[in-house]
């Protein structure tokens, strides 16, 4: 065998585990047929928060006019462009040179498989003992007649000017994010969803003070619709949409942010017999396959488990422990937390908000506005709100929401405690610097 653990893909699903793996000695090979780090590192939440700081500082900024600031700078969108490629670009050769640096040996180009031992890549074949499937997902492309005009994430990334005028279609994460970001920087925002409810992930009321917000700033949402067709006019440089209901609009700009959709199609699993669906690899409890040397990792499972960078990485590092002999149990997830980079941020970890209070004979729920709290007026932060989630029974803490400017430093704070489950009187058991955004917090928690 050329290897003994072969990997297809180079993102967070492979090298958190496959660094490791290869400086125990374990012959790990890395197929990478784009950028080395993957999406998240090289056109996706990288860059998005890089974009998306300034947006954030303004947005303090604004709010301390007459306390202390005078004036608002404006977003030199080319620049912050220009800062975002600076920090960006490198990331391909540094995530080659992490696996470089351990001795896996990386192959470039696409991977097909042969057998259940083999994968062709080019003109070339590879042999390992075991097989990891990562290769995330891509940006899913409407099938519709003029689709072929619209941008996708990756486009909107590295857009050289701000449009006039955007338009987005999708209510989710990427939607919504870049919603935020193109209405700050001073385009015209019209969302369009399917319909009625953006970000169904996260807590409706939260949910709803972001909307509001997003229409006060501008931005149009229109829901229950369904684009059927888009003509672009190319002297004029504008793109018509059209669908039912003598639907029409003419925009500069098309984001379609309708969904990801896995990789496995791209690989030939046919020809060794590897399960999968339009959601996914389907995996067990193991992240194994139904081919036993194979195995599969992060945004390419079809799993209810958060398809999210950390969540990736964490299966990752289960595998490589695995294989190095170190856990022979199946995988048992963590507290995962969840976030949304809007303006305020909405983050959650553990059980649900809306979930929670649907079932208030099992919960109890302890909420807080921020507006009087003297720390966050600090930035003069308004509308910041957080809810504790205790299990009735045991008074332990199962959850946690936040909607607030630093959202993901709270619920960060707050993922071990639920992790460990720790009652409202342990929760009172720590001193935090002061002050601080934990010792906020820990003020905010009831007493026992």
């Amino acid at each position: 065998m050329d290897f003994s653990v072969l990997y297809i893909g180079s993102g967070q699903a492979t090298w958190n585990g496959a660094v490791p793996l290869a400086k125990t000695g374990v012959k790990v090979g890395v197929i990478e047929e784009s950028q080395y780090g993957g999406v998240c590192s090289n056109k996706g939440c990288n860059a998005k928060i890089i974009l998306d700081k300034p947006l954030q500082l303004i947005d303090q900024i604004k709010a301390l006019q007459g306390r202390g600031l005078d004036g608002v700078p404006a977003v030199n969108w080319e620049d912050l462009m220009a800062h975002k490629h600076e920090l960006i670009v490198p990331q391909d050769q540094h995530g080659k040179d992490r696996l470089d640096n351990v001795g896996i040996q990386t192959i470039n180009g696409h991977a097909e498989f042969v057998d259940a031992h083999t994968v062709e890549v080019g003109e070339k074949t590879y042999t390992a003992d075991k097989i990891v499937i990562a290769t995330g997902l891509r940006p899913h492309r409407l099938d519709i007649p003029g689709a072929e005009n619209f941008e996708n994430s990756t486009d909107f990334l590295s857009l050289p000017h701000m449009p006039e005028h955007v338009t987005i279609l999708g209510g989710g994460f990427v939607a919504i994010e870049f919603a935020t970001i193109a209405s700050a920087v001073g385009a015209k925002v019209d969302v369009i969803t399917r319909g009625k409810q953006i970000l169904k992930q996260f807590p409706k009321e939260y949910v709803a003070s972001i909307q509001a917000d997003l229409k006060k700033a501008g931005v149009r949402f229109i829901p229950d619709m369904e684009i059927s067709h888009a003509e672009k006019d190319e002297e004029a440089g504008t793109i018509t949409l059209q669908g039912p209901k003598a639907f029409e609009l003419t925009t500069d700009y098309v984001l379609d942010a309708t969904g990801r959709v896995p990789n496995h199609d791209q690989l030939n699993l046919e020809a060794v017999g590897v399960k999968a669906n339009k959601n996914g690899i389907e995996v067990n409890e193991y992240l194994q396959t139904n081919v036993e040397n194979i195995y599969a990792a992060g945004d390419a499972v079809d799993k209810t488990t958060p398809k999210l960078t950390p969540t990736a990485a964490f299966e990752s590092r289960y595998l490589a422990a695995k294989f190095m002999g170190e856990n022979n149990d199946p995988i048992k997830y963590p507290a995962i937390s969840e976030i949304v980079f809007t303006s305020p941020r909405i983050a959650q970890v553990g059980v649900h908000l809306d979930e929670a209070k649907a079932n208030p004979d099992k919960y109890e729920i302890e909420e807080a506005s921020y507006d009087g709290d003297w720390y966050r007026q600090v930035e003069n932060e308004q509308g910041g709100q957080l809810a504790l989630i205790f299990e009735k029974d045991t008074h332990q803490l199962v959850g946690a929401a936040e909607k607030a400017n630093a959202a993901e430093e709270t619920i960060n704070t707050i993922v071990p405690y639920v992790q460990m489950r720790l009652t409202k009187e342990q929760l009172n058991d720590f001193v935090y610097v002061f002050p601080s955004i934990a010792y906020t917090l820990q003020r905010r928690l009831p007493l026992v």
